[in-house]
């Protein structure tokens, strides 16, 4: 790691002083709701595995493999699945083996494989996250690491166990482990995020106009749509959707709707093309969470179909050695990925290309908060890693702010978790307000004081846990009054 100016320096000194105090905080945990669940779950993995060998699917995989049998080998069921039960592959691997990730097999909607898939997510939960926090807890309180030293993007890691990594986007696996994280007396959680940080800070480096009329653009309609929204966009264009598809008007039911369809959008097309991902992994995403998230129009017609009627049929073949054939959704997502960099964000393409170019040249690149990038870089990784660090070193810098201002106003309020956009407390109830509007002011207005090249509106979300409450119960909340 190479600061290269002074502020760069004082970030990384002030932010491994301010993190050690973090871990010396704590978070409490519930230990008594850890052993229960952990009894709980153990039980369920059992009776799932004894409904499992009752199945036609676990007779024919023991008469295959007899001894060899191996119930967690999922080179073995996609053997049993696709080469002797005959049901259709979703997918093949770079080798010609089936696929069978969870994204290949959620497809196939057979009880025995969603059984099987339920077994795997429990015994991870079990064992990675449930026996992993339980076994770091001492005196009843959580003390993880933070470190700011063994990411090669500039990013903090976090161990013992990874704060970072405790499920969120798994509702299920969320509901067993987020409830034995909970507040101190008369405290509650509260969550402050930065909202879609990254996408700003790119436009910090390639100040692409079609980007930031989105970023600037806080407008909404009577309903709360806003008038430009990039990942709603993207949605729409991805699923050949009209317009008054993603608008949501009233009805509760159809604002779910449009936001899983809007979440495709931004998770499985604009953020991995961001990233260097492209059509084909991005089609695939796409056309499994159709089936997986189960999405329809407003009609209740399933996206499926509705593709269908626009000359899409299938998925087609994604093999990166044939083109994609027309009539395919692969072929589709192949134009909307054209259209993106070619005729929507040419601006940022080119910085891209560019950016690069420049690497290969010198043999390094900088980001904008002082640190040098040297040695043997891939393509996305040169484009990726000023962003992120970025990105990161935004929240860093608010966490060692907020950390001091705590303490100089005395505040009984604790910093005790970090995640690479969002910072975790421990807060009194009586200081829930005052907290919000310290977060407020720092993340929002100071930080752009220090740093000039801040210039989009960034802006930052909340969610608090009732008083006493656990890490599950956090709900979004205004940040003033």
């Amino acid at each position: 790691m190479q600061p290269i100016t002074n502020k760069a320096y004082k970030l990384l000194h002030n932010g491994c002083i301010a993190l050690s105090q973090v871990e010396a905080n704590g978070i409490r945990i519930d230990v008594d709701y850890l052993n229960r669940t952990i009894a709980e779950t153990t039980a369920k993995v059992k009776n799932l595995l004894d409904k499992l060998k009752t199945d036609k699917i676990y007779k024919m995989w023991k008469k295959i493999y007899g001894q060899d049998a191996n119930i967690g080998s999922r080179e073995q069921l996609g053997n049993i699945l696709f080469n002797h039960m005959g049901y259709e592959s979703v997918a093949l691997t770079d080798t010609g083996r089936h696929k069978t990730d969870k994204n290949a097999l959620d497809i196939l909607d057979v009880p025995f494989v969603r059984n099987f898939l339920e077994i795997e997510r429990l015994k991870k939960a079990n064992s990675t996250y449930l026996k992993g926090v339980l076994k770091e807890v001492v005196d009843g309180y959580l003390h993880p690491v933070f470190n700011l030293h063994l990411v090669q993007t500039f990013r903090s890691s976090s161990d013992s166990p990874n704060f970072q990594n405790i499920p969120i986007r798994n509702p299920d696996t969320a509901k067993l482990i987020r409830p034995a994280f909970i507040s101190r007396d008369n405290h509650q959680l509260v969550e402050i995020d930065y909202s879609g940080l990254e996408v700003h800070t790119a436009a910090w480096y390639h100040k692409d106009p079609v980007m930031l009329k989105y970023l600037f653009n806080k407008k909404e309609d009577e309903y709360g749509n806003p008038l430009k929204d990039m990942h709603r966009d993207m949605a729409r264009q991805c699923f050949m959707l009209p317009r008054e598809e993603l608008y949501w008007k009233e009805d509760k039911k159809d604002a779910k709707r449009i936001k899983d369809i809007r979440y495709c959008g931004k998770n499985m097309f604009v953020f991995p093309e961001f990233y260097g991902d492209y059509y084909i992994d991005c089609a695939t995403a796409l056309w499994n969470a159709i089936g997986t998230m189960k999405l329809t129009t407003r009609n209740g017609v399933s996206i499926y179909d509705h593709l269908v009627g626009k000359g899409v049929f299938k998925l087609g073949l994604c093999n990166p050695d044939k083109k994609p054939c027309k009539g395919t959704f692969e072929k589709h997502i192949q134009n909307v990925e054209d259209n993106f960099w070619n005729n929507r964000f040419t601006a940022y393409n080119r910085w891209r290309k560019n950016w690069y170019y420049q690497y290969k040249e010198r043999g390094w690149f900088d980001n904008l908060t002082g640190f040098r990038f040297r040695g043997d870089f891939k393509r996305n990784e040169v484009v990726n890693y000023p962003v992120q660090s970025c990105a990161f070193h935004c929240l860093l810098w608010s966490l060692i702010r907020l950390q001091k201002l705590l303490k100089k106003y005395n505040m009984k309020s604790l910093i005790i978790g970090q995640i690479h956009d969002s910072i975790v407390a421990d807060v009194y109830k009586k200081e829930l307000q005052n907290y919000l509007e310290l977060c407020h002011q720092i993340m929002i207005d100071d930080i752009k004081k220090h740093w000039k090249w801040i210039i989009t509106p960034i802006s930052i979300e909340a969610e608090v846990s009732p008083v006493g409450g656990d890490w599950l119960q956090k709900e979004k909340t205004a940040i003033h009054n």
